[in-house]
């Protein structure tokens, strides 16, 4: 919360030199492509990201409703806020802790909070490897996508980081050994850094809130079509944005350059090389791989105003809309603790 202001400015920065070094050579030629997109499958674009976040959503909302008073209205609202904070915070880390957060108005103890928020991103992130899978192998077969030294560094890297954070989080959701290892170990470093003053009472207090974490995870065996459908949900949802490409080119009328599984796999391998991008929202490395991987279907000029276009959807839009929600919802919880002080 504290950095808000500070990462909007340097986001707005580092957006604005990207956009520089985009138009610098055809900024004229860009501008003509603007005027003839037409805003029929620009709004089918925005709707494509409506659904991707509608589906996030639903995973959320499944997953907590039948034990808590969770609409999926509500499940809808927090997806929305946490594209905000994922998207001004490096490795979209801020999201998570937002979203316990919420749950936490809800009722919700931040144990099981912390459980469903984690086996919701375990899911996303399978999700994410599978279509990644998807992608290499299909590019493997048919070698729609140039061989670039660079780029391809860029993909086996994204795409290790990405696979190394499900397994990592697979087990410490289902190996208790595992994640009082893990807790142990960061206890002691910070411990040492002098974060933790009382070592054994740390451990103490962590192992009485892992035990209810885990109690919590059993649930996954328990309910492995949840699991599974979670996976799939966040295949649909990922498969609506890797197709926002592929509509905004239609909107230039242009139904020959690219295809919908070509868009779905260059756009697997934009997400996956912004795996690793330290920037809020990944910005400069999320450009530079669309325009790459992209540029083996479209001319340059139409290449730009697609991307920036994209860009403003799949990121800019969704974090003004989140930030806005963020606000109402700040006041509306603001109102009821007034109405309970003063009640």
């Amino acid at each position: 919360m504290k950095h808000i202001k500070r990462n909007s400015i340097i986001l707005f920065l580092i957006t604005f030199l990207v956009l520089i070094l985009v138009l610098k050579d055809n900024f004229a030629s860009t501008l003509s492509v603007f005027g003839r997109m037409d805003f029929f499958f620009i709004a089918l674009a925005f709707g494509l990201y409506f659904l991707y976040i509608f589906f996030q959503a639903l995973v959320n909302y499944l997953r907590v409703h039948q034990k808590e008073k969770f609409r999926l209205k509500d499940a809808v609202e927090h997806a929305m806020i946490t594209q905000f904070f994922n998207g001004i915070t490096p490795f979209s880390s801020g999201g998570q802790p937002m979203e316990i957060y919420m749950l936490r108005e809800h009722g919700i103890r931040t144990t099981r909070a912390t459980n469903i928020i984690m086996q919701n991103f375990i899911v996303y992130q399978l999700a994410l490897v599978i279509f990644g899978i998807f992608a290499v192998c299909y590019n493997a077969a048919t070698g729609i996508l140039q061989n670039n030294a660079l780029l391809k560094n860029l993909i086996v890297l994204g795409f290790a980081i990405n696979t190394i954070v499900a397994i990592f989080l697979l087990f410490l959701a289902l190996s208790k050994k595992f994640t009082h290892f893990v807790m142990r170990i960061v206890i002691h470093i910070s411990s040492k850094l002098k974060f933790v003053k009382d070592k054994e009472a740390a451990k103490a207090k962590w192992e009485e809130r892992l035990t209810d974490f885990h109690q919590y995870t059993k649930e996954i065996s328990k309910r492995k079509k949840f699991f599974v459908g979670g996976i799939l949900l966040n295949l649909l949802a990922l498969a609506c944005y890797y197709a926002i490409p592929f509509v905004l080119t239609y909107s230039l009328h242009d139904f020959t350059s690219l295809t919908l599984i070509n868009s779905l796999v260059a756009s697997a391998y934009v997400l996956i090389i912004g795996a690793f991008v330290p920037i809020p929202g990944a910005t400069g490395g999320i450009e530079y791989g669309f325009l790459q991987m992209f540029a083996n279907f479209l001319p340059t000029s139409e290449l730009n105003a697609i991307m920036i276009v994209w860009r403003f959807i799949t990121y800019y839009f969704g974090m003004i809309i989140g930030a806005i929600m963020f606000n109402i919802h700040q006041g509306g919880h603001k109102k009821n603790e007034n109405r309970h002080v003063y009640g």
